[in-house]
């Protein structure tokens, strides 16, 4: 931690995270078990090229999704910034993941000739995707402008600030631009207490998206159940009971991740760097530099 007596941690949240993570590292151990053992393995160029999608969607959209989101929890006393970026990648890696998976299945509908987006499951895919693809988006332009503030706040000190402050500044502006209209957080000329309401709203969504690819698993999971195993399902086959039993801890860890986020003393403490970073960001929406005051 910059500055400050180190926050406590709370005494049970190191207990819930492990139990998320322990619930997170079987689901992906079981998804692969599943398609081992039941669905012939992994193949980009067979007719196992489809069981890519589930194991990228469950390993990106959920329990890397899951991870990214319990990130200011469990860091509670690093730099905002270190912290921020951690969460970002996390979030990227689960987006080029969850991308590969998307690709795997079109990919196989076309070799197939079977139909695309005309299930549940496959709409609320979608709906997920965007919305995640935009808070990816969203946070690659946060980035921009921490790295900026950073820069800025040593503009002194760094050879070449004067020309990152004007050069690099208007690109990570430019860069927001795309997204006007969405939200208040990524539009450069928005006053700093606008952005500061949007936060509680950022969270919410991120949150919503990470119920929606728990759901759209489970929708997904049901299907391929369905379609694989037909009236065997209620036979309680072996592949049933597994599947069902893989449905549960998707449910537990989407369930134990939320109750983390929702955990209002478990909320990261405000420190005393974010304010100056806050004050820094809030002079350079309105056009100047931290080292011009």
């Amino acid at each position: 931690m910059e500055g400050g007596a180190a926050a406590s941690t709370p005494a049970a949240l190191p207990y819930y995270v492990a139990f998320s993570q322990l619930l997170g590292l079987t689901l992906v151990a079981m998804t692969g078990a599943w398609l081992g053992l039941y669905r012939g393995g992994i193949a980009w160029e067979s007719d196992l090229q489809f069981n890519a999608h589930p194991l990228c969607m469950v390993i990106g959209l959920v329990f890397l999704q899951g991870d990214a989101l319990l990130v200011y929890r469990v860091f509670r006393n690093e730099a905002k910034r270190t912290t921020k970026v951690l969460h970002g990648l996390l979030h990227i890696f689960a987006l080029v993941i969850a991308l590969v998976g998307l690709v795997a299945v079109f990919d196989y509908h076309r070799k197939k000739g079977y139909a695309d987006l005309y299930s549940l499951h496959s709409w609320c895919g979608i709906l997920v995707f965007v919305l995640y693809f935009v808070q990816v988006r969203e946070l690659s332009s946060q980035a921009c402008v921490g790295a900026k503030l950073g820069l800025a706040a040593k503009g002194a000190q760094l050879p070449g600030a004067p020309w990152l402050t004007q050069r690099v500044w208007p690109q990570a502006q430019l860069s927001e631009s795309w997204l006007v209209g969405f939200s208040f957080f990524l539009f450069p000329g928005a006053p700093f207490s606008l952005r500061s309401r949007y936060r509680p709203q950022h969270i919410f969504f991120g949150a919503t998206i990470f119920l929606l690819s728990v759901g759209t698993a489970l929708l997904g999971l049901k299907e391929a159940l369905l379609f694989n195993l037909g009236d065997k399902y209620s036979a309680f086959q072996p592949e049933g009971v597994l599947a069902n039993v893989l449905g549960l801890l998707l449910a537990c860890f989407g369930g134990a991740v939320l109750y983390i986020l929702t955990r209002a003393d478990w909320k990261r403490p405000s420190q005393a760097e974010e304010q100056a970073l806050s004050m820094d960001f809030k002079t350079l929406t309105e056009g100047d530099s931290p080292g011009s005051q």
